[in-house]
């Protein structure tokens, strides 16, 4: 029997999904004075004891369950792209914190595609600069992309790894400015937390607590401000009443099921849970799924094309070395039309352990990779460099998340993932392929492995300011169902050239605002 702050109470908010957007609202309104309740799917871990130096064990940090997966380019689902416990994503993510530039929240007006955000980067701006305070982003003194340039609250990660100080002079005899990424992993001691020691797992768990996660940030502040945090909780339906609202969520643990009412519902549970959870949550009123009158749940989603390119230098890298993004260049993220596609693509000097490493070779642009081929690969691991993409994708109604035939142990349809890249997209990959390579050659390098990838997803639940072609609005409320709000990387109207993680926990301390004052008027289970 699970043990409950809130049984049989209706509470204020109640949250599904305890990852970047969760863990950022459950702080917030619980500060705020608001009674919360935030459930997700996945445990409650320790990371001095449930973290281990492995990177087979510590598969679990993503989501392992089964998704069907279709499409002319299926993606890969799990570890890569989705968390599953307390802190969801943020407690696996290499750590990189980037901004999305101006230019991303218009990628119609500015270039002819996709679609305009209905909220510009000067609405994010105060809430990037709040989340990187909070969290104390490492960073360069000077930042030469985007609207936002430095400083960041903390100095630049130093020393680097061998492959970052490779990336940055392969760059800088392309003529290709580069520069120290900025990461949510301190440079310096910070509240009760260390500064990094370079261990390098960063992918598998920070054990001192380093690195950035809503694990060990925002979700202890929610608690201690009286929010009830459910781990091992599986969401499978939003129950409504017969005035068209939301009355609360139903949820398995251990094979029991509880329901959890509440004046406001928010998903965060990330682009494919989000949708599924809302399809199976159909009842008379609207047959088509929660939120679904514009038919745009599922829809648009959008990964970030993440190839990595490998090469073999003549010294030692040690590709383990290190936390495994320490520079980047955004030279690549404008459009610039000659090059044959829009829009643009960030690239990281990227680290890599010797499991992902076989893996990744394995099924490499080139032919797969096995036998003593593979063998003599993996046994020259140390000698290898790599570069990585993150390529923006262009959204299309197409590529969608939907329900199949096959049930769950808790009785849901599991989800069909289905996604084919663009005209576009593959112009992009193509080319940064070229500036990987090129940028590997100027170090020194012998490129030998192109390796296709995809990395982050977004979309499937966008927002916007037309009910018949958005599923929420600018603050991620429901078009249809007032008291109920969706707030995290499913909202994204584009995906833009850089990791998510800044946008999506900026996203949410805006929605927190935007209801803490609907608070104060009494307005949150209302429209």
């Amino acid at each position: 029997m699970i043990q409950r702050k809130y049984a049989n109470e209706e509470v204020d908010v109640v949250i599904v999904g305890a990852g970047a957007a969760g863990g950022v609202l459950a702080k917030e309104l619980s500060e705020a004075g608001m009674s919360v309740v935030i459930l997700d799917a996945g445990p409650m871990r320790d990371a001095q004891h449930d973290f281990a130096s492995d990177e087979l064990s510590m598969q679990n940090l993503g989501w392992q369950e089964t998704r069907i997966v279709d499409g002319s380019h299926p993606l890969q689902m799990g570890h890569n792209n989705s968390g599953r416990g307390i802190g969801g994503g943020t407690v696996h993510f290499t750590g990189v914190f980037l901004r999305f530039h101006e230019s991303d929240f218009q990628t119609r007006t500015v270039d002819g595609v996709g679609e305009d955000w209905p909220i510009r980067y000067s609405d994010l701006e105060p809430y990037y600069d709040k989340i990187e305070r909070e969290i104390a982003v490492s960073g360069p003194k000077y930042f030469p992309w985007g609207s936002f340039h430095g400083p960041y609250p903390y100095p630049e990660r130093d020393p680097l790894s061998p492959n970052a100080y490779l990336f940055q002079h392969g760059c800088s005899k392309l003529g290709i400015e580069s520069v120290v990424a900025p990461l949510a992993i301190l440079s310096a001691p910070f509240e009760d937390r260390p500064p990094c020691i370079n261990r390098g797992f960063c992918n598998q768990g920070c054990m001192p607590n380093a690195k950035f996660s809503t694990l060990i940030v925002h979700i202890p502040k929610a608690i201690r401000a009286g929010a009830e945090v459910l781990a091992d909780c599986m969401v499978t339906q939003i129950t409504m009443n017969n005035k068209g609202l939301a009355e609360g969520v139903v949820f398995i643990h251990d094979g029991q099921t509880y329901e959890q009412k509440a004046k406001l519902v928010i998903l965060s549970a990330f682009v494919v849970e989000n949708p599924r959870l809302l399809f199976n949550s159909a009842n008379a009123q609207f047959p088509d799924g929660l939120a679904n009158r514009s038919g745009w749940v599922g829809k648009g989603i959008m990964p970030h094309s993440s190839h990595d390119v490998y090469a073999i230098f003549d010294q030692e890298v040690r590709l383990y070395k290190g936390t495994p993004v320490l520079a980047t260049t955004q030279h690549y993220y404008a459009t610039e039309r000659e090059r044959g596609f829009v829009r643009g693509y960030t690239l990281h000097a990227h680290g890599v352990r010797p499991v992902s490493f076989a893996k990744g070779i394995s099924g490499a642009l080139e032919g797969p990779i096995w036998g003593q081929k593979l063998r003599q690969a993996v046994l020259d691991y140390n000698y290898y460099g790599r570069v990585t993409m993150v390529g923006e994708v262009l959204p299309n109604e197409n590529n969608r998340i939907s329900l199949t035939n096959e049930k769950d142990k808790q009785g849901m349809p599991r989800a069909k993932v289905t996604f084919s890249y663009g005209h576009n997209d593959l112009a992009m990959i193509e080319h940064a392929i070229e500036s990987m390579k090129s940028i590997l050659k100027a170090a020194g390098g012998k490129v030998h492995f192109v390796i296709p990838d995809t990395a982050h997803l977004m979309g499937g639940c966008r927002m916007g300011t037309n009910p018949e072609t958005s599923v929420v609005n600018p603050y991620g409320q429901s078009h249809d169902i007032p008291n109920l709000y969706i707030c995290d990387a499913s909202i994204f109207v584009t995906s833009g050239g850089a990791n998510p993680t800044n946008t999506v926990m900026a996203l949410a301390a805006r929605t927190a605002d935007h209801l803490i004052a609907k608070a104060k008027r009494h307005e949150l289970d209302t429209s």
